[in-house]
């Protein structure tokens, strides 16, 4: 790889065409073409140290050098579509979920990463998403709940915000204040959340939610939904062909960007929130200029249309992650 992994902003695209291809995003040149035999690629998330790559398929999570073309792990005796995988802010685990209704916690100490712990949903999950306290997780599944999970405790709580539907992914905001999910019916529910007290993780209660608004999002299939980093902006995507942007102090409609015909799989901000990264069933990577509504760049490389992202813009200091408080991305335009 021609770049500083550790210091240069990094943006991980996969697709159905079997591939996964590592950006510039400010330059759009393609670093690496990752190699994903047998399935395509339905989760991304790069470590925190930036030194690795984790994604998932149909029977497949593989662990990448962002280095290498190849996987260095596979996590082996993984049955059905796994979903959703993300690491811890330290490194130390990685979480999986599928559609055998489990949700894995990988111990990554280790050359070998073992399952350590598993929770059983008894319904096939569709997102996985860690809470700021690192401790507890929210788990999407297609029985149209939500658990969440202590995973230190072993103590879990269930929401069922609509009947007869689908949740396709569940989010929460970087501050810790909200969480959103959508379902396959286009709608997006908001709650706020708030701690119980106490330490999570050991003997406290779980962090407590309240149903605050739902929003008919979309007319079609909700398939995303993300915080910004700075908390202001939820972005949700849609098989309507849009990704829409809502501000959280007010939860109006904010943007909507637009691909006629086609999906919108996947979405995530850039660090300063004013760009936003897309990827859709027309085999395209986009980042678009959020207060312009305007695609800047596009990523051409993808044979098949792209369902999953993962991007870092967090310098690298001393082994740690040192988020960049400057003008981030925007600074190249």
């Amino acid at each position: 790889m021609t770049t500083d992994t550790l210091n240069e902003p990094l943006l991980v695209s996969g697709s159905y065409d079997h591939t996964i291809r590592v950006w510039q995003p400010y330059s759009g040149v393609c670093l690496r073409v990752m190699q994903h035999t047998d399935s395509q690629v339905n989760s991304l998330d790069i470590s925190p140290k930036r030194n690795m790559l984790a994604a998932c398929g149909y029977q497949h999570i593989r662990l990448y050098d962002l280095h290498s073309n190849y996987p260095i792990v596979n996590f082996e005796g993984v049955p059905k579509n796994v979903t959703s995988v993300g690491f811890q802010e330290d490194g130390k685990w990685m979480y999986t979920g599928g559609e055998d209704g489990k949700v894995r916690i990988w111990d990554m100490s280790s050359p070998n990463p073992s399952c350590k712990r598993i929770f059983d949903c008894q319904s096939p999950v569709n997102a996985v998403c860690l809470l700021p306290n690192q401790v507890e997780l929210l788990i999407a599944h297609q029985g149209g709940g939500i658990y969440l999970w202590d995973v230190k405790s072993d103590q879990h709580d269930h929401l069922l915000p609509e009947v007869e539907c689908s949740i396709q992914d569940v989010a929460v905001s970087p501050n810790g204040a909200y969480m959103a999910a959508v379902n396959n019916k286009g709608n997006c529910f908001i709650w706020t959340l708030s701690s119980a007290g106490g330490s999570p993780g050991h003997g406290s209660q779980l962090t407590r939610s309240e149903a605050k608004l739902k929003i008919q999002a979309h007319e079609k299939y909700g398939l995303r939904c993300r915080f910004s980093p700075d908390s202001s902006m939820l972005v949700t995507c849609s098989g309507d062909g849009t990704a829409r942007i809502y501000r959280t102090d007010t939860w109006a409609l904010h943007a909507e960007l637009r691909i006629e015909r086609y999906w919108m799989w996947d979405a995530i901000f850039n660090n300063d929130s004013k760009y936003l990264f897309t990827v859709s069933s027309d085999n395209l990577p986009r980042l678009w200029r959020i207060d312009t509504k305007t695609v800047e760049r596009e990523y051409s490389g993808h044979m098949k249309a792209v369902t999953a992202l993962a991007f870092r813009d967090e310098r690298i200091a001393n082994g740690f992650t040192a988020t960049d408080n400057g003008s981030g991305l925007s600074s190249t335009h």
